[in-house]
């Protein structure tokens, strides 16, 4: 597994992402260097799951961003809703996207174990989480 923050992908006829956390895994995992900072996705796989923390850029994150990883094929799009303490999940594939309840990229990983640990960050020491 391969954990990107604080990286922007490019893709030609696109803007530029930079999504808050960004995951590569298994095949891919060691496919693009550590220290790149920009990735061509013109290049390189898109990554496997994109993750987007919304405080008060829900909407954006609902909306144009989704359409912008739908673009850039990302396998699977999270949105950590943080006044809701709620994870809305997505599958991309043919450019569109639906919402699922179990992750693809991490089987067996169901959205509502990352629902409960996040509210459980509102209640419990972090370290207990």
């Amino acid at each position: 597994m391969d954990c990107r923050n604080e990286c922007t992908y490019r893709k030609t006829g696109l803007r530029a992402a930079q999504p808050d956390a960004s995951y590569y895994f298994r095949e891919n995992a060691d496919i693009v260097s550590w220290e790149a900072s920009t990735i061509d996705l013109d290049i390189y796989p898109p990554p496997n799951l994109v993750i987007e923390i919304a405080n008060t850029s829900l909407a954006d994150d609902k909306g144009e961003k989704r359409l912008l990883y739908e673009a850039m094929n990302v396998s699977e799009y999270w949105i950590v809703d943080v006044q809701n303490l709620e994870v809305i999940a997505f599958a991309i594939a043919n450019r569109g996207s639906q919402r699922i309840n179990q992750s693809q990229v991490l089987p067996d990983l169901a959205i509502f174990l990352l629902e409960e640990a996040l509210q459980r960050t509102r209640q419990d020491n972090q370290t207990q989480v």
